[in-house]
């Protein structure tokens, strides 16, 4: 799973300050084309790369943007399209089936993503535990 929301206006002074370095860095071609510059749009995208990222366990590191890629089927229907190292990761935790739903309000943007995973689920204690001893090598505990 993996939740995110974005302020519009955020996404609108970025737009402003940077159109064409921010547009390039964070969406594909096909997305662009898509939004037409419907703010609301690209930022509901922008939580939903987020999500993603989430719902893959890496945050933004490691991935780019643009392997992340939301675009609708034929009724609107926003669908996830992983391309790069974000594929990859997928296949490495067994992520499959990843859905996506995008809502926006006039100040916010919001993402949820959820996906299965053909992986056994994850030893919660054993992580924990992990955890728990990292901590108490860097003295945090």
């Amino acid at each position: 799973m993996g939740i995110d929301a974005i302020e519009i206006a955020r996404v609108r002074r970025v737009l402003l300050r940077h159109p064409e370095r921010f547009l390039r860095r964070v969406y594909t071609p096909e997305e662009v084309a898509f939004c037409r510059g419907r703010v609301a749009e690209l930022a509901a995208r922008f939580a939903a790369k987020e999500a993603v990222m989430k719902a893959l366990g890496t945050g933004a590191r490691g991935l780019a943007w643009r392997e992340i890629e939301i675009l609708p089927n034929h009724r609107g229907k926003p669908l996830v399209y992983l391309h790069g190292l974000a594929k990859k990761r997928a296949e490495k935790i067994g992520l499959r089936g990843v859905d996506v739903s995008l809502t926006h309000s006039r100040e916010l943007a919001i993402a949820s993503v959820v996906g299965a995973s053909e992986l056994e689920p994850l030893d919660r204690e054993a992580n924990r535990e992990r955890l728990v001893e990292w901590l108490r090598e860097r003295g945090r505990l």
